[in-house]
């Protein structure tokens, strides 16, 4: 899996763009004693912090601070790491960086450079370099950009327990008692003149049954985690003046959209984040729908038609004060049946009828009562999209996942219930029993990175920040 370029040193600034009291320049290779004298003036003592000088190439002091050096395997990336902890201006950063790549360039007392091949870090080649090295598995380093990028403290604990190794546990317990479930029936297909039926006296359906259980209950935490990480994408549709701005900055709680009794105010989609029990919902107000006044306004409705169909619900928002006017309802009525032609069945349509602090009595069948004015009804309708999402209260080991790690679980769940259907006929298909197993074996290591490509590998570690 190893490619020529996971040979190269590599340097990065591993701290934000922009100023700050403390700015990390990052080294990661073999060999870094040299390079670390040369900057340093000194030697240093393993993972001890040092307050000296960063030398330029004149012997000149380009910042104090603190130096690290991390021999491997013991460090991060498994090879020897030397940070040099400055002060977090991005001149004086981008200073330090050139001063290592320079110093690498430089000659030793042998006539070659002291680190050759050193290069500035591709994203997320810090951890790629941990991963190859096993100091993590697939599952933690993801989880080190979900942590970075979690939007709420419920995503920040699932993706530090996913980090932690409690997800990957849960793959190697799976893996384990798939393993062994493999023995048994290799063991019966290679002696097959044997008397002893191998798969029923070490209960063979009990152990797959145990092992579909064991399945479903990782599978549903993963879910949970996959929602925590990416939210779903709710799209406030209706027809002018309904409230459409009203309720997105009553779920927001902030003025985040214009609001005013002028027909067409909103020309184009509003989004904002929001999260509830932990869970990020992206918020998207839109255009009132209706035949376009002028121009603008059609391109704005066209726009909201987009983010209808790319939703993951829909908030269909019906005015009360109005809803007794023929020519309103009809609108409604149409808007619903382009609405039906354009979404998939699996997206959800939540009719929410908005104003009711300006009527006295309201009947209207299917749907939610609320007031984006007062607020009545929003805890119903926050409660309703989290039903919907498939949330579930307690979060308890729900560890950070991601989408692709739930594709994965889910052929496995696949390949297991092949499994059980082959092993229902025993004797007579037991090579595809074998078949089975191995397949879900495989889509199972691929979540941890046991059994992977350096396609995928280039995917993940593309998204990660450079120096990370």
């Amino acid at each position: 899996m190893s490619l020529p370029r996971h040979q190269d040193p590599i340097v990065a600034i591993a701290t934000a763009p922009g100023r700050g009291a403390v700015g990390i320049v990052r080294i990661s290779g073999r060999g870094l004693t040299a390079i670390s004298q040369a900057l340093c003036a000194r030697g240093l003592k393993p993972r001890e912090a040092t307050y000296t000088p960063f030398l330029d190439a004149d012997g000149v002091a380009i910042d104090q601070g603190l130096a690290l050096f991390f021999p491997g395997p013991n460090s991060f990336t498994g090879e020897d790491v030397l940070e040099l902890q400055a002060h977090g201006g991005p001149v004086v950063l981008q200073l330090l960086l050139s001063r290592c790549l320079q110093a690498a360039a430089q000659s030793g007392p042998d006539s070659l450079p002291l680190l050759p091949h050193l290069r500035v870090a591709l994203p997320g080649e810090f951890s790629e370099r941990a991963f190859l090295n096993n100091k993590l598995d697939l599952a933690q380093a993801e989880a080190i950009a979900d942590l970075i990028d979690a939007s709420t403290e419920a995503a920040a604990r699932s993706a530090t327990r996913s980090l932690s190794g409690a997800f990957s546990q849960e793959i190697h317990h799976l893996r384990d008692a798939l393993i062994h479930l493999r023995m048994l029936v290799e063991a019966t297909l290679d002696f097959p003149e044997e008397e002893i039926d191998f798969l029923r006296k070490a209960d063979a359906h009990g152990q797959l049954s145990n092992l579909q259980q064991s399945l479903d209950s990782v599978l549903g935490r993963a879910r949970q985690g996959a929602l925590l990480r990416e939210g779903i994408k709710v799209v406030i549709a209706g027809q002018p003046n309904a409230g459409k701005s009203s309720l997105l900055n009553a779920l927001a709680g902030a003025e985040l959209a214009i609001v005013t009794a002028i027909p067409g105010t909103t020309r184009d989609k509003v989004q904002q984040t929001i999260q509830i029990e932990g869970v990020p919902l992206h918020v998207i107000d839109t255009a009132g729908l209706r035949d376009g006044v002028d121009e603008v306004e059609q391109i704005g409705i066209a726009r909201a038609w987009e983010a209808i169909t790319q939703a993951d619900a829909v908030l269909f928002l019906h005015d009360l004060t109005r809803c007794d006017a023929p020519e309103y309802r009809a609108d409604d009525a149409h808007i619903a049946e382009v609405m039906a032609g354009k979404l998939s069945k699996s997206v959800p349509i939540i009719h929410v009828w908005n104003k009711a602090d300006a009527v006295t009595l309201a009947h209207v069948g299917e749907g939610l009562l609320l007031s984006a004015k007062n607020g009545s009804g929003l805890d119903v309708l926050r409660a309703r999209l989290l039903q919907l999402a498939g949330w579930q209260s307690a979060t308890e080991g729900v560890f950070i996942a991601r989408a692709r790690h739930v594709q994965a679980l889910h052929a496995v769940q696949m390949h297991l219930q092949a499994a059980q259907m082959y092993l229902d006929i025993h004797s007579q298909a037991l090579d595809l029993l074998a078949e089975e197993l191995r397949l879900a074996q495989n889509a199972l290591c691929v979540i941890t990175g046991e059994f992977t490509s350096d396609d995928l590998l280039g995917v993940i570690f593309s998204s990660f920040c450079i120096g990370k």
